[in-house]
């Protein structure tokens, strides 16, 4: 009964965090021009390609997976590297094969889940920041002409963590024994678009 009360209050928790942080596009909502538009673009920017959007609801899917302390520290760290990179590609710093490593982070994310690999905490960490960086860099090197390169990051990191809050709301069906051959099969299909991304990328 404790274990599904805490699975509750973390849904709910979740979600109230999710709607926090669609406050600010609400409260913007009128606004069509100057910076906010920066802010805009950039928060829908990790939703504008399906190899983002896998990748990062990926990560909260492992993240539910793993359970606490990675729940919370995986999408964590993947928005604080990715902008590690996405300011490498505000200042024209190359980072080669950023189309082969976001294909990759779908691949091996995708595989995490569907084998619900449990390597250490430094491990994952590593895993999700280092990819994190060619999401990042990917974003950073798209920022439209004449939109604030900060409001810009400011909104695909938010757009990034929502993305992982619809995974890690999809990943709280792991507590159930039905819910976890799911997340394994969402895990088999990450993999699998995640081939499909890759030989895109190379051929």
């Amino acid at each position: 009964m404790a274990e599904k009360w805490t699975g509750a209050n973390l849904g709910f928790n979740i979600s109230i965090a999710t709607a926090l942080l669609l406050l600010p596009s609400l409260a913007w909502a009128h606004v069509e021009q100057g910076q906010a538009a920066g802010f805009f673009t950039g928060m829908e920017h990790p939703w504008s390609g399906l190899d983002h959007i896998l990748a990062m609801i990926a990560v909260g899917l492992w993240g539910a997976q793993l359970g606490s302390p990675a729940l919370w520290v995986l999408p964590i760290a993947f928005p604080m590297m990715m902008t590690v990179g996405a300011m490498m590609g505000l200042m024209g710093i190359p980072v080669p094969g950023v189309e082969v490593g976001i294909a990759l982070s779908a691949v091996l994310l995708g595989l995490m889940v569907l084998c619900e690999a449990r390597p250490k905490l430094p491990i994952s960490v590593m895993l999700v920041g280092f990819f994190a960086i060619f999401h990042g860099h990917a974003h950073g090197t798209e920022l439209p002409p004449g939109q604030s390169g900060l409001l810009y990051s400011m909104g695909f990191v938010i757009g990034t963590g929502l993305l992982h809050g619809v995974g890690i709301l999809i990943g709280l069906l792991h507590r159930f024994s039905f819910g976890r051959i799911v997340l394994r099969g969402a895990g088999a299909f990450i993999l699998g678009m995640g081939c499909f991304f890759f030989w895109q990328a190379v051929t």
